[in-house]
């Protein structure tokens, strides 16, 4: 009888128990010690800010940064709120309010709640532009908002839902909004929050997801140029049997393409291109699915707008790969809360391009210096229309001059305008737009700004080489 064999079994035997049984030790304190604990304290602000840190407040680019106190003689059943001194419309540091609340450090845990609440009011009544959560600076990758808040002089709950609370395991971004002037004829007012905190109402009912606003969209589409999913909602039944609409990010969706060997879809939102054919968006959420497509019909390699081919010495650039740009404040970046025009900016063989989508309208800045246009007979630009050019296109380009003092809106601008009809444009084809200046005054121009004017529809349009030029 050979013991050997079976003594080296038993040995063996012994240190594989032994080392499964260390290993399993270490894996459970391994994940124990990665596995960190995030804070699921609900409240925001109530008499004071909860657990934000020092630094929690930051306005956005384009709003007046100086609105926000605490008015510790105002307050919803307490002695505290939030108080946003809104500006004017025409004040020269920001013609609106607006913010984001971000806890500093790390996130909250918002799984357990299905809401954000908060009491607000205002000096006069006013419809409030948006507010929400979900916008941290880093990511916004799970915002949401409501839009057009009814607001009176008394303190009136709001309830926002938690599309998918399971997605909220650390979120920073736990409140924003933004209040313009539009509905006080440009006048001022006071406003604020109180009780600004998530809650688990367990009554609300999510219904009707939606992508591009409930509509089925079919778009042409190229190598290298993304799609970006748009009218992203739910309507939600809020416990006072009313429905809401809430704005949503696609990251709250399951999102899928139907041939992926044409085109995937990520999760935020945005259709990569890798091959010809077609195939279908689609989106739905906790196993309802959303109403409208998107079906995209690739075409193949995007085609560039014609190479620029004058004299570099006689063209101030705003935007364009072939002539060295002035300095730019921003290709998209005011009129907030109005604006709902987004960028999808892209590359194709490294030449770059100026993308716009859910279009209304939007403005290219360039005050830090002003450009001075005096020698230039001209403004150049390349458009090109997507899928379709809208049978009611009427579009507005206005180009701005500051004036003496250099400041937008600072009492000496001037401005000349320029329209724009469907005739003048062909689908899937770069249009060449030569604009005579005809200011009188051209020394400190620092505007130009796109606009859907007379209930013209165009949604989605690219631009590139944008320059003056001495004819």
């Amino acid at each position: 009888m050979n013991l050997k064999p079976i003594k080296i079994s038993m040995q063996a035997g012994l240190i594989i128990a032994v080392l499964l049984f260390t290993t399993s030790c270490e894996r459970e304190l391994s994940e124990k010690a990665v596995l960190p604990t995030f804070s699921a304290t609900p409240q925001v602000f109530t008499d004071d800010f909860v657990e934000m840190g020092s630094d929690f407040y930051f306005p956005f680019a384009d709003a007046k940064p100086d609105v926000f106190s605490v008015d510790n003689s105002e307050g919803f059943e307490s002695n505290a709120s939030i108080r946003i001194d809104v500006p004017n419309a025409d004040d020269p540091s920001g013609g609106y309010a607006g913010a984001i609340f971000r806890t500093e450090g790390p996130g909250r845990n918002l799984t357990q709640y299905d809401a954000l609440t908060f009491y607000t009011k205002a000096s006069t009544g006013i419809k409030l532009g948006e507010a929400g959560y979900g916008i941290d600076y880093l990511e916004d990758k799970y915002r949401v908002s409501v839009n057009n808040i009814n607001v009176g002089t008394n303190w009136t709950k709001v309830i926002i839902p938690l599309p998918n609370p399971a997605k909220l395991l650390e979120e920073r971004g736990l409140f924003w909004f933004s209040a313009g002037s539009d509905g006080t004829s440009g006048a001022g007012y006071t406003l604020w929050f109180d009780e600004i905190k998530f809650e688990k109402l367990g009554d609300i009912k999510a219904s009707k997801p939606a992508i591009f606003d409930g509509k089925d969209v079919e778009q042409t589409a190229f190598f290298g140029v993304p799609i970006t999913l748009s009218g992203i909602s739910i309507l939600h039944n809020l416990p006072s049997g009313l429905d809401q609409k809430t704005n949503v990010a696609a990251a709250y969706l399951v999102l899928k393409s139907t041939n992926e060997s044409v085109a995937t879809i990520n999760e935020k939102g945005v259709a990569t291109i890798l091959g010809t054919g077609s195939t279908v968006i689609t989106a739905s959420l906790n196993g309802e699915d959303a109403e409208g497509s998107l079906t995209i019909n690739s075409v193949g390699d995007f085609k560039l707008a014609p190479t620029p081919t004058r004299n570099p010495s006689k063209v101030t650039s705003i935007f364009s790969d072939h002539y060295v740009n002035v300095p730019v404040d921003f290709y998209n970046g005011y009129w907030e809360p109005w604006q709902t025009t987004l960028s999808e900016d892209f590359a194709v063989n490294g030449d770059n391009i100026l993308g716009y989508t859910d279009f209304n309208f939007v403005g290219n800045q360039f005050g830090n210096p002003t450009v001075d246009a005096t020698t230039k007979s001209n403004l150049h630009i390349n458009m090109y229309i997507p899928n379709n050019v809208p049978a009611n296109l009427d579009f507005l380009i206005t180009i701005k001059d500051f004036g003496a003092n250099k400041e937008d809106g600072g009492g000496d601008d001037q401005m000349m305008q320029v329209f724009f009809k469907r005739a003048d444009f062909v689908a899937d084809t770069w249009a060449t737009l030569e604009i005579p200046l005809s200011l009188s005054n051209r020394n400190n121009i620092g505007q130009i700004i796109y606009e859907n004017v007379n209930g013209s529809s165009l949604k989605d349009f690219y631009l590139d080489n944008i320059y003056f030029y001495e004819n």
